[in-house]
């Protein structure tokens, strides 16, 4: 029987959330319930809500969140109830172009659920990401549920779901941070801290975080910079370059997604090194630079989707790395919310107050 639960939508463009019954099917094939434990806050969410995504309203909110499989639909085999899972947007179709070629990791025919969630009145709803997890249960296609091991804190978990892997897949997987190598990241939140510790993962020697907010700096030291630089008071590119001999770092991450960090990600790198755009730019934003530069300092400019994971690879890896104490997760928790402080969760975003809200159930 379909169940009727709490969750947070946006009705419209621009307007506070609210809290509202949210009507959830049954699995059908190839699908799965999932009873939330704990949601972060992301960004992606205020996105939906002011309209940057899309203008399909109105919207289940919440995608960076884990819980447990309470119910499988026919076909299901790769998940049980009663497993403890992170939810993905990278539901690997594993026949799509990318797949075939041996890149899931890129895969351009993910799965979501065929059944829709709707209000009381019977209006469909829109699911954050395929996912839309401010919610007491929702309805997702089972490869959007990655197992992992259930000693994890879900709302430690849950971030790797989406804002914590952009960030380490930007700086290993995009990025290809190795060994005794340097990196610069700019944009010290979330996800820029997330780069910052993956780098650290990695081995890189040199570690530089950017950003203008003096506290965002001393968080990223705690998650391994060995460098900062404050860009109210310094040329990035400038300072990056006095840190790694005069020549740039190997890697640089844009975790801000502005034409100007980026041109700073682009100078800030050394001859043959690699660029990475990670944080999201808006549609009406342009990027311009002379083609005799992007030819003669060679290397790459990459962006980075989800970090370039594979759910299925990298969640249960990141999951036991924390828990061998190796990954501090803990760190990005900012605060525990309850399902009715989302708005607020909001605000403090804007204000730079938080790294991560975390909404528990």
């Amino acid at each position: 029987m379909p169940q009727n639960v709490r969750g947070v939508v946006a009705m419209k463009k621009g307007e506070p959330v609210s809290v509202e019954t949210v009507i959830v099917p049954d699995p059908g094939p190839g699908e799965a319930v999932v009873q939330i434990q704990a949601c972060g806050v992301c960004h992606t969410d205020l996105h939906y809500r002011e309209g940057g995504i899309n203008d399909e309203f109105p919207f289940l909110l919440g995608h960076e969140a884990a819980g447990i499989v309470e119910s499988v639909g026919e076909g299901v085999t790769d998940v049980a109830p009663g497993d403890f899972v992170i939810l993905n947007w990278r539901a690997v179709d594993g026949t799509c172009r990318a797949c075939r070629r041996g890149e899931p990791w890129y895969c351009f025919s993910t799965h979501n659920a065929a059944q829709k969630m709707t209000l009381e009145s019977g209006q469909e709803l829109s699911p954050a990401l395929g996912i839309g997890a401010f919610v007491e249960k929702t309805l997702v296609h089972s490869g959007q549920c990655t197992k992992v091991n259930p000693a994890v804190k879900p709302e430690v978990a849950g971030l790797l779901g989406c804002g914590v892997m952009a960030g380490i897949g930007a700086a290993i997987n995009t990025g290809g941070i190795g060994r005794g190598q340097s990196i610069a990241v700019i944009g010290c939140g979330g996800v820029g801290d997330a780069a910052i510790a993956g780098a650290k993962l990695a081995g890189a020697a040199t570690i530089i975080a950017i950003d203008t907010d003096g506290r965002k700096l001393e968080w990223a030291t705690g998650f391994g910079a060995t460098h900062t630089i404050n860009a109210r008071e310094q040329d990035v590119v400038e300072a990056v370059q006095a840190l790694t001999d005069g020549n740039g770092a190997d890697v640089v991450v844009d975790a801000v997604g502005r034409p100007e960090t980026f041109k700073q990600a682009f100078y800030a790198r050394d001859l043959a090194g690699t660029a990475v755009l990670v944080g999201v730019p808006t549609p009406d934003m342009m990027l311009e630079l002379p083609l005799i530069d992007v030819f003669g300092r060679g290397g790459s400019t990459k962006s980075s989707w989800y970090g370039d994971c594979l759910p299925s690879r990298d969640f249960p890896m990141l999951v036991d790395l924390h828990l061998q104490g190796r990954l501090p997760l803990e760190k990005f928790v900012s605060e525990t919310i309850a399902l009715d402080g989302v708005e607020a969760a909001f605000e403090k975003m804007h204000s730079g107050d938080v790294l991560r809200s975390v909404v528990v159930f």
